[in-house]
């Protein structure tokens, strides 16, 4: 099942590219989602990042999720089918 159909609470984020490059290398796992944002919990803090200037991967995986195109409620993501490029 592809990460973009799975709950993300509780899993690990690294951002590996971002508009803003302070976010650029956060680690940290996930406390909440919401239909624009996810709240990130790191060493240094809790963080809440717009998710449409992020591109990030979970947990450690090699598979980079665009967040532009993952805002809408946590939900919904789920439910909904999301098709890979091959």
């Amino acid at each position: 099942m592809s990460p973009l159909n799975q709950p993300w609470l509780a899993r690990t984020i690294t951002v590996v590219g971002s508009t803003d490059r302070g976010l650029i290398g956060l680690e940290g796992m996930i406390v909440d989602e919401t239909k624009r944002t996810l709240r990130v919990r790191s060493p240094k803090g809790v963080h809440v990042i717009a998710k449409n200037i992020i591109s990030f991967k979970l947990d450690g995986d090699d598979f980079i999720i665009e967040g532009s195109k993952v805002t809408q409620r946590p939900e919904d993501r789920v439910a909904r089918r999301n098709r890979r490029k091959r």
